[in-house]
């Protein structure tokens, strides 16, 4: 055992910080037997100190600044849990890292927008930068996907990694309750943020999805390159059609790898009632691998939460903590940074599933003969086509198309949109095999 404990510098008192202050007190002993060490709290940072957290912080430094408590020399690690990809975070982690100190966060923003750099800097510096936390909360993905699969050629990736949107999503279908009820039920539950923009308009998953792609596929991470649509506009309608069909709705990020470069996509997606995917619920989260030695693995548990990320969090601690010093120690991201290939975009091509597409139109006569015409005048093939009544003013068509690509049916779309005969903008949703 060693003789020197690992110091930790906690930055950010939330929820997760609190809950990482118990885990590591309450299971000292358990740290102590596996790692090897101590891992001893010294210093803790947060924005008001005469605020009353529920734990005893009388036996640490209080730092008021954090980027102080990063260069301090009473810290080995750096734990950010402050938030936000620029700003104080990022400050305090870099120079964390210059002043050669280990850095483990939960701050999924500031990777996206900084993991290279900051990853390069670790890598010169000799020291480690851990992030398990930052993707799908207590669920080790990072460490499969740096660590485990480490011979296998991820041809896929993607899942369901934002629980806000899952939990919404599940309770409209399982109680019919509209879009707007649920969020708001989701806010006073505190599922959902007052703004809750970041969330369901799907940058929380494109945030998370840049970072598995940078694993899965050894590229720069790339959050701008990704297409992003949250579930804003998803309809009861559309919940009871998916079903009806034999599919259920997820908000998904997915990442596949081309021919001509990776694709990232964040959407409503249509995904079959029996596959694993469709089975989870609630605030869950899910991770899928497709990969050419060991297959299909698909990772479920807890994404967020105070106990669930500072398990993830006490998990890279004690990696850390376990380290001899000398060792060559694992790249952040996979592959040293500057190793790191460009991000190549991958050029459209035709979508395997097809798309859900629903339109409330006027009852006219031609209605549905001019809009079967638009799809065939984009050469999309229609795998059914229905029309329900819904009052006497305006019907329903519903559309599964076949394998065909995105720009085509949005020039459909966007060619019927020009008729008198829509009563409201078409929904159109990704159908996944």
């Amino acid at each position: 055992m060693s003789n020197h404990p690992l110091r930790l510098g906690i930055a950010g008192l939330g929820t997760v910080g609190v809950a990482l202050v118990n885990v590591i007190n309450k299971n000292a002993e358990l740290l102590r037997e596996r790692c090897g060490r101590d891992i001893v709290i010294t210093a803790v940072n947060a924005r008001d100190k005469s605020r009353d957290r529920g734990v005893d912080l009388s036996g640490y430094e209080w730092f008021d600044n954090a980027v102080d408590m990063a260069a301090s020399d009473t810290i080995d690690v750096l734990v950010e849990l402050i938030g936000g990809e620029d700003g104080t975070a990022l400050d305090a982690s870099t120079k964390a890292l210059e002043s050669g100190k280990h850095v483990v966060t939960a701050n999924k923003a500031m990777l996206a927008k900084h993991g290279v750099a900051l990853a390069k800097e670790a890598e010169e510096q000799g020291v480690l930068l851990n992030f398990e936390a930052a993707v799908a909360g207590g669920i080790p993905i990072i460490k499969t996907m740096r660590e485990t699969l480490t011979a296998n050629n991820v041809e896929r990736v993607y899942g369901i990694m934002n629980g806000t949107c899952n939990y919404m999503l599940t309770r409209m279908e399982k109680e019919g309750i509209s879009y707007d009820d649920c969020l708001a039920d989701a806010q006073r539950l505190g599922y959902a943020e007052a703004d809750p923009t970041f969330d369901v308009e799907g940058f929380d998953t494109a945030h998370k999805l840049s970072i598995l792609t940078s694993l899965a596929f050894g590229t720069e991470i790339a959050a701008d390159e990704i297409y992003v649509e949250g579930i804003s506009s998803i309809t009861t309608a559309d919940i009871e059609a998916a079903k009806s069909l034999g599919y259920r709705i997820k908000l998904l990020g997915v990442a596949t790898k081309t021919e001509s470069g990776v694709e990232q996509r964040v959407h409503p997606t249509m995904v079959p009632l029996d596959s694993e995917i469709a089975q989870i619920s609630g605030v869950t989260n899910a991770v899928a691998i497709n990969a050419d030695i060991v297959g299909n693995l698909v990772m479920s548990g807890p994404g967020a939460g105070g106990d669930a990320t500072a398990s993830a969090v006490a998990g890279d601690i004690a990696d850390i903590a376990k380290c001899v010093p000398g060792e060559q120690k694992v790249p952040a991201l996979g592959k040293p940074a500057k190793e790191l290939a460009p991000y190549v975009k991958a050029a459209m091509r035709s979508h395997e599933g097809g798309y859900f597409i629903r339109m409330e139109v006027k009852d006219q006569p031609g209605v549905f003969a001019r809009v079967a015409g638009a799809m065939a005048d984009h050469e999309i093939s229609l795998e059914s086509i229905r029309q329900h009544g819904d009052s006497a003013d305006e019907k329903t068509i519903i559309l599964i198309t076949h394998e065909t690509t995105e720009l085509a049916v949005r020039n459909a779309l966007a060619e019927i949109g020009k008729d008198a005969f829509l009563a409201s903008k078409p929904q159109m949703i990704r159908i996944e095999k």
